[in-house]
């Protein structure tokens, strides 16, 4: 009796598990239990006793706390979504537009992506570990950027605003133009892994498809947008969802949580904190999907 094979759907799921289990088995033994016991605490109240600690169930107190109680909560959350609605469209636009720029040849091209590259490594927990143990010293390196951001500022913000009103740019568009330059170091910083998976994605655009648009006439900024912006475009939706998560996780919410734990020692609220502001981050996350997966180009 001939045994029929894997059909080609069946090898792609199992490949998709095999590229998910890292991942999986990660959250299974090492998310899973504190997610549970933070959800537990959420309820709760937390007792120190001499020999360990006591939960008393208090319904949803906590949550009710968090929302009408707590005096910073709702202000610190409102003013971090809204920080993130401002950056994340900075950070992607300028995310494509340096990945476009280091897709083209030229000398010293990995050089250069090194550079772009950088700033994330600069600004990860391994540097911060490193200079507190003594490893390394950036003091001269903070002190020179407080330097650059404190040149920035003194900038003539309303000579800015005025030139752009008088080209036509609307005043609110304006405004927001203004924030993206004064902002532009954070923009950098924050850039890193989305210039690199913008990257990936217009290395993988069959050339092809730019030798045949440019055989019919088409110039460089309708190839643009006829190709290389649709092929990238399941990517984008990658980095946005990288980008929101990426832009809460360090925001002030993510300190007030802390504090209100392991300073206050107010586990409980600090659970139910959390389990809100994870629900926001779904809830936005939801949206975003909902509304670009269907304007997204799968070739």
């Amino acid at each position: 009796m001939k045994i029929k094979g894997i059909s080609l759907h069946r090898k792609r799921s199992l490949l998709g598990f095999v590229f998910i289990a890292p991942w999986l088995i990660g959250f299974l033994f090492l998310y899973l239990t504190p997610l549970i016991q933070s959800l537990r605490f959420s309820f709760t109240k937390l007792a120190i006793q001499p020999d360990g600690y006591d939960l008393i169930s208090v319904g949803w107190n906590n949550f009710y706390n968090a929302l009408f109680v707590d005096l910073n909560f709702n202000r610190v959350l409102v003013d971090s979504i809204v920080e993130m609605v401002y950056s994340v469209p900075m950070i992607l636009f300028f995310s494509l537009f340096s990945a476009t720029l280091l897709n083209q040849k030229f000398r010293g091209r990995s050089l250069t992506r090194a550079i772009f590259f950088l700033p994330v490594i600069l600004a990860s927990n391994a540097i911060e570990s490193a200079e507190r143990s003594g490893l390394i010293n950036l003091i001269g390196t903070g002190a020179y950027l407080d330097e650059m951001q404190t040149s920035t500022s003194s900038f003539n913000v309303m000579s800015m605003v005025y030139m752009l009103l008088d080209v036509g740019i609307p005043a609110s568009f304006a405004d927001y133009i203004v924030t993206a330059i004064l902002s532009i170091y954070s923009i950098i910083t924050s850039s890193g892994v989305q210039i690199l998976i913008f990257l990936a994605a217009l290395q993988s655009v069959p050339s092809s498809m730019y030798e045949v648009a440019k055989m019919e006439g088409a110039t460089a900024y309708e190839s643009f947008w006829k190709i290389t912006f649709p092929m990238v475009s399941p990517l984008i939706l990658t980095n946005i969802i990288y980008t929101v998560i990426d832009s809460f996780s360090g925001s002030r919410i993510t300190t007030l949580i802390y504090d209100t734990a392991f300073t206050t020692q107010n586990f409980g609220l600090s659970a139910a904190m959390s389990w809100i502001y994870s629900l926001v981050v779904c809830v936005f996350l939801a949206v975003i999907g909902l509304v670009l997966a269907k304007r997204i180009h799968y070739n």
